[in-house]
């Protein structure tokens, strides 16, 4: 029961808190004129959402924070997983603020974000592994009771698995709610988990589903607000955070398929435009926009990837036992 409630307590707070701060946030972001511009190549529906304001991700990370503060003295496990969270959240941030500020389309560059990423990743690391006693092994899914320990190469292995998985969310967030939704089934999968492992981290994925339901009141179709990369990076952090807390970034690929498969379309889309000299395998990438210019509404693209995460989700659970 005292481990139920530390995953309810902390879902309602981050609930609360990132509903409540949605109220305010959304018209400061409008008069800062931190706004969508739309591409004219992307789906024409999109078009209309130029002006949309941005960096709403602040919703997400003031409930996701104060929930875990709030739970930190019972649940010290969720530390680790708060600053991983807020270090991407924070990078995100800068780039979006660069850009509004500077009223240009890009932010920080890649190796500034790269450099960024790396830091907040071994510091991570070395807080899991010297105050947490927490080791970078990692639990081999499917296989019981067998554990993967790469020495020397475990941090370069987190810093890859959190590149890959940043990547991943910041691709997936290009529909209403879409990366919400995803993450959302994401966060209940390592839900699960903690609560098997009898882990405090769970108190991390209650207050993570929370923050991301508070802001799906502003996010869902037709969205008021979208969360910039200081959500979607912070996304990235958060799962790669939570994921190594339970020693299963192994699993990643597997619940967060739909991440994967975002990046995985980019890659083959550029790739193939420069061996073809200017063809297309899809209609567009990410992927989820190839569905849309086929004729998809956005809330059946959501559903489809949602239902395609539990579906993963559902398998990462047999890689449990």
């Amino acid at each position: 029961m005292e481990q139920l409630l530390h995953i309810i307590i902390p879902l309602l707070i981050g609930l609360a808190v990132s509903a409540a701060v949605g109220k305010p946030l959304i018209p400061a972001l409008i008069r800062l004129k931190a706004q969508q511009t739309e591409r004219d190549d992307g789906p024409k529906t999109h078009l209309s959402k130029t002006g949309t304001p941005n960096m709403g991700g602040i919703m997400i990370l003031a409930g996701f924070t104060a929930a875990c503060l709030i739970m930190s003295p019972w649940c010290p496990e969720v530390l680790p997983v708060l600053f991983m969270t807020l270090g991407f959240g924070a990078v995100g941030f800068v780039d979006d603020f660069i850009k509004v500020t500077k009223k240009r389309s890009d932010g920080l560059s890649v190796k500034q974000k790269m450099l960024f990423q790396i830091l907040i990743s071994i510091v991570f690391g070395l807080i899991v592994v010297h105050f947490n006693h927490i080791p970078l092994t990692m639990k081999i899914p499917f296989a019981k009771d067998v554990i993967l320990n790469l020495g020397p190469l475990a941090f370069p292995a987190l810093i890859f698995i959190a590149v890959a998985t940043v990547n991943g969310t910041n691709f997936t967030d290009g529909v209403d709610g879409l990366a919400s939704c995803v993450t959302i089934a994401v966060t209940l999968f390592f839900t699960v988990a903690a609560v098997l492992a009898g882990s405090g981290a769970g108190a991390a994925c209650g207050a993570m589903t929370g923050a991301l339901l508070g802001f799906l009141l502003y996010n869902a179709h037709p969205a008021k607000v979208f969360m910039g990369d200081t959500g979607s990076l912070a996304l990235g952090g958060f799962v790669v955070g939570i994921a190594y807390m339970l020693q299963l970034p192994l699993l990643i690929p597997v619940v967060g398929f739909i991440y994967f498969i975002e990046v995985v379309s980019v890659i083959i889309q550029v790739t193939y435009f420069r061996k073809t000299h200017g063809k297309r395998f899809f209609r567009m990438a990410p992927i989820h926009h190839h569905f849309e210019l086929g004729g998809w509404e956005e809330v059946r693209v959501v559903a489809l990837f949602t239902i395609v995460t539990v579906v993963c989700a559902c398998i990462g659970l047999l890689g449990l036992w």
